[in-house]
């Protein structure tokens, strides 16, 4: 594979597959594999939810663009990251300098159903109506992940590899 770029970092939404994409591209491609949510707790000692409870979202935020630091200090590397890494502007200007950054999207249903199918605890879905909140994410979103995105896939009818057989396959086309 020539003139593949030495990075490629997924951003979205909670439920879009970042984490099992980025786990797939990793394998096929040969390269490492970053997660920054995973990378968050392993400094903080904590899960990301008992992070946010005992410190607040600003220790959390603080964390999280430490890891993407050291993810992008990298090379050959997928970095899955979390949802609102697009929050911060030094965020978003290292992801879309430093790496091919791909949207993964879905239709708020299609990840709320997502979410449900893992075991994992999930926050987003706790209390009334996940749905309402994920719908005022991706608002708070949208312009953000636009501004970073080179290439936005929509998810929702593809599997897992599918997904990152269409990332590889952009990833290593040559640029004109």
């Amino acid at each position: 594979m020539t003139d593949i770029p030495e990075r490629i970092a997924l951003v979205g939404l909670s439920g879009s597959g970042k984490s099992t994409v980025a786990q797939l591209l990793a394998e096929r491609l040969g390269w490492h594999m970053c997660d920054t949510d995973a990378m968050v707790e392993q400094m903080a000692g904590k899960s990301i939810s008992a992070l946010f409870a005992d410190q607040g979202e600003s220790a959390f935020r603080e964390l999280e663009a430490a890891a993407l630091m050291a993810a992008i200090a990298r090379t050959s590397v997928v970095i899955a990251t979390g949802g609102g890494i697009v929050v911060r502007e030094s965020n978003r200007t290292l992801l879309k300098d430093q790496a091919l950054v791909v949207w993964l999207d879905a239709p708020t249903a299609v990840l709320i159903a997502r979410l449900r199918t893992h075991g994992e605890e999930r926050p987003l879905l706790a209390g009334d109506d996940p749905t309402v909140r994920l719908e005022a994410l991706r608002t708070a979103r949208l312009a953000l992940y636009r501004q970073v995105a080179h290439l936005i896939l929509d998810t929702s009818h593809m599997s897992p590899l599918q997904v990152a057989e269409r990332i590889i396959a952009v990833a290593t086309k040559t640029e004109n």
